[in-house]
């Protein structure tokens, strides 16, 4: 990933994601990273932020979640 996608992970993705409500995948993500040794859980936190970036660029490739702008008024 460059350098602007792993700052935009840190400083923009990573907290949205901490903010939402957790549900029950909390306690099977904590399981995962329990058994995992530390070196592990070190390439599980890479793929889990490959992982959000990709979906947070897909999302803006394709304008998921956004509102739709207005219609252009023609200026005559």
């Amino acid at each position: 990933m460059s350098d602007f996608l792993l700052w935009l992970h840190a400083n923009y993705i990573h907290p949205q994601i901490e903010a939402v409500e957790k549900d029950s995948y909390t306690f099977d993500f904590s399981l995962v990273r329990e058994a995992l040794p530390p070196a592990a859980r070190v390439n599980l936190d890479r793929a889990l932020a490959f992982t959000a970036v990709q979906a947070f660029l897909l999302g803006f490739r394709t304008s998921e979640g956004l509102t739709p702008l207005p219609p252009r008024q023609s200026q005559a």
